[in-house]
């Protein structure tokens, strides 16, 4: 089958298109033949052999797949031949066909097209878990998103809205803040300001009427993290997402004992591993408020597998909004 082949790890506008064998099927497993998979920023640590969990070479990076069923194992019980689902992955999904254990694949409601579902993959769980589970979010709550222009973040954005919330969306740019705005976040927080240690909290506290976050959810780490936690209300959650920015922060003990505040992360593959009730739970939320046309994934653009490695060189570069799909087929 076709796919993007990594036999060694390398930059992404590097990655080159080519074959590998069609995936096995074991009895608890879905044979997938894949019509769209997302471009995911751990995808581009994966390709650069800088994630946590690098599979053996050759494989086919990837974590969100959306197509047709084609085969089912033995053992397979909610999921049949023709059915049409999105599978969350270690890796596979930028290829023709991955196979995926039957709990990791979810029927797709007739409205959801392929490019939708795989744009809804692993950011929707990851905004969803960071907010819900790890961040204790109640309806009402005021919450603040780094990085809300990115995948996580503008799923993040919309899962606020559609639960509830008031969004205070944390952008770099022009251009970030009017894509979140016409998204539907209450207060634009701008990081491009000088003195953000103080900028943030200000900017914060002026669009909450002094109160403050109660969730923080972070995927920049650095500079945004530092002054962002001093934005917090009391008794505020804070949720580590991911460090984009580059800098892992470090966290005064201090300031939390100060005002009550909490801090956690999130490594979402964990809850597919350990509880994946949670997870088949979460993404039938996801798909309600879809259907409910409460959230709506911000497409950045659609490239053909082929053009994989440009895909992730344009997340790269730190400037995309939304996400990226590839299609196949």
């Amino acid at each position: 089958m076709k796919a993007i082949v990594i036999d060694a790890f390398k930059p992404p506008e590097q990655l080159t298109i080519g074959h590998l064998p069609d995936p096995s099927l074991d009895d608890h497993s879905v044979l997938i033949e894949v019509r769209a998979a997302a471009v995911n920023y751990p995808d581009l640590l994966v390709v650069q052999g800088k994630y946590q969990i690098l599979p053996e070479r050759p494989f086919a990076p990837g974590k969100d797949a959306a197509g047709i069923v084609r085969a089912v194992g033995s053992n397979v019980t909610r999921i049949k031949p023709g059915d049409r689902v999105v599978a969350q992955l270690e890796y596979g999904a930028y290829a023709e066909f991955v196979s995926a254990p039957q709990q990791s694949c979810f029927q797709l409601p007739d409205s959801m097209s392929f490019t939708d579902a795989a744009a809804m993959g692993l950011v929707y769980q990851t905004a969803y878990f960071a907010l819900v589970e790890r961040g204790g979010f109640r309806p009402g709550e005021k919450v603040l998103v780094t990085g809300a222009a990115g995948g996580v973040g503008s799923a993040a954005v919309q899962l606020v809205n559609g639960l509830g919330g008031t969004v205070l969306a944390a952008v770099n740019s022009d251009e970030q803040a009017k894509l979140l705005h016409d998204m539907g976040a209450d207060a634009i927080i701008d990081l491009s300001v000088p003195n953000l240690r103080d900028a943030v909290r200000e900017q914060v506290r002026a669009a909450t009427a002094g109160h403050g976050a109660d969730v923080l959810l972070d995927t920049l780490g650095g500079d945004a993290f530092d002054a962002s936690l001093r934005a917090m209300a009391w008794c505020g959650r804070a949720v580590i997402i991911g460090f984009a920015a580059g800098r892992i922060p470090e966290v005064k003990a201090n300031y939390l004992l100060v005002k009550n505040i909490s801090v956690s992360g999130l490594q979402w593959s964990d809850y597919r591993e350990r509880q994946p009730q949670k997870v088949d739970a979460v993404q039938q939320d996801i798909f309600r408020l879809y259907e409910q046309g409460a959230i709506r994934p911000q497409i950045a653009g659609t490239l053909p597998l082929e053009r994989a490695g440009e895909a992730l060189t344009r997340l790269a570069s730190g400037h995309v909004s939304g996400k990226y799909v590839l299609t196949v087929g």
